[in-house]
């Protein structure tokens, strides 16, 4: 799916490498869409700011099949569910089984508690490509974040009965300072749950500026968490073991694995390198869209704050398309009109400016430089 750094395949290029083949763009990008904001949780890191309440003016079905259709004519080819909590819509099974007649790849995005025996055979037969339940660390780490107890055992029991019923299921773990120390915990639990895939998320942080990077908390933490998943991901993959990690919301970690690969495979840089450009980084506003719960468009889902449109009023596709918004234009470009370290940066066709809505956010200008770069200047050089 767009706009992820997938890890464990570029671990399989370094062990294993197979020939560069001309790039294939995708048909559309890949569609995150939160049906619904409603949520039995209220998590401390949630972009849509949910509640167990119904909130006004959202799709009805009706207006989200029509959505589908236009989704379809447009061959967007990946349609991700979310919220809110999915399962609380109440045609959550309906939707998604037209979506799979109609051929979309489906996944559903929970956060895991609302699985259950009662509802795990619909589930399983609907057949979803793979459901990704949020995870924040281990029992009360978790608990304290999403503010329920129990929460944790619920989530755990989720992923465990899309497992046993033949589901691809992963974890999703949004890494903070306040749930760092559970990190290598959560590696053990992909062991130990035999779990098929870990997707590790990046808090969109801001607010900070130009200073050494390597010993700002926040960096340091991140560079220690990604060597750790480094190492992780090049055992499995001695081992054997059929494991997806996945990076989001960062697409510095690309970059940074580069200079990893320099340092322990150095007679593979060249070919990763050409690999990791053939992917191009951030792609928010080109491969990757949001659509929200009252049919705005965004260019992801941090950009709630922006919208391209609503899909009562054009067809996604003409708003998709239309570059006469200056963020689309820019977000189009190739290069982009990046500034500051991003605008000098070497590793532009790798990382493709990473995430820009930090840029915005802190400088008021998506084209500046992203604050939440954990690269020093050396290793954006040449």
């Amino acid at each position: 799916m767009a706009n992820v750094f997938r890890l464990s395949q570029y671990m399989r290029e370094v062990l294993h490498p197979t020939p560069l083949k001309p790039v294939r763009k995708p048909s559309g990008p890949v569609v995150i869409w939160n049906l619904i904001r409603r949520c039995n949780l209220t998590c401390k890191h949630c972009y849509t700011t949910s509640a167990d309440i119904d909130f006004p003016g959202e799709l009805t079905t009706a207006e989200i099949y029509q959505v589908m259709d236009n989704l379809k004519d447009f061959k967007v080819p990946v349609l991700i569910l979310s919220g809110g909590e999915p399962l609380l819509h109440p045609d959550i099974f309906n939707i998604s089984r037209r979506a799979k007649a109609m051929g979309f790849y489906l996944a559903l995005s929970s956060n895991g508690t609302l699985i259950t025996d009662k509802n795990i055979k619909q589930i399983a037969d609907i057949n979803y490509q793979y459901v990704g339940v949020s995870l924040d660390g281990i029992g009360d780490t978790h608990d304290k974040f999403r503010q329920k107890k129990g929460s944790f055992a619920q989530s755990l029991a989720g992923i465990g009965l899309c497992r046993d019923n033949g589901i691809k299921a992963g974890i999703r773990y949004t890494l903070t300072q306040d749930n760092v120390h559970d990190f290598p915990a959560m590696l053990r639990l992909m062991d130990d749950e035999n779990i098929d895939k870990f997707y590790l998320s990046h808090l969109n942080y801001g607010g900070r500026g130009n200073k050494n990077r390597k010993l700002d908390a926040e960096f340091k933490m991140t560079r220690d968490v990604m060597d750790q998943l480094f190492e992780q991901c090049l055992q499995w993959e001695q081992q054997g073991i059929d494991r997806e990690i996945v990076t989001g919301n960062n697409d510095a970690d690309a970059v940074y694995f580069l200079h990893w690969v320099k340092a322990n495979f150095p007679e593979r840089v060249e070919h990763i390198q050409a690999k990791l450009e053939q992917w191009g980084g951030n792609s928010s506003g080109v491969n990757v869209a949001n659509i929200d719960n009252l049919g705005n468009v965004h260019p992801d889902t941090f950009w709630w704050n922006y919208n391209l449109g609503n899909i009562k009023d054009r067809k996604f596709s003409d708003i998709w398309q239309d570059t006469t918004d200056p963020l689309m234009n820019g977000l189009k470009q190739t290069p982009r009109p990046l500034e500051g370290r991003c605008g000098s940066c070497y590793y532009q066709k790798i990382c493709n400016g990473n995430t820009r809505v930090r840029a915005k956010q802190v400088f008021e200008n998506p084209w500046a430089e992203d604050p939440g770069c954990y690269l020093e200047l050396d290793e954006i050089m040449e």
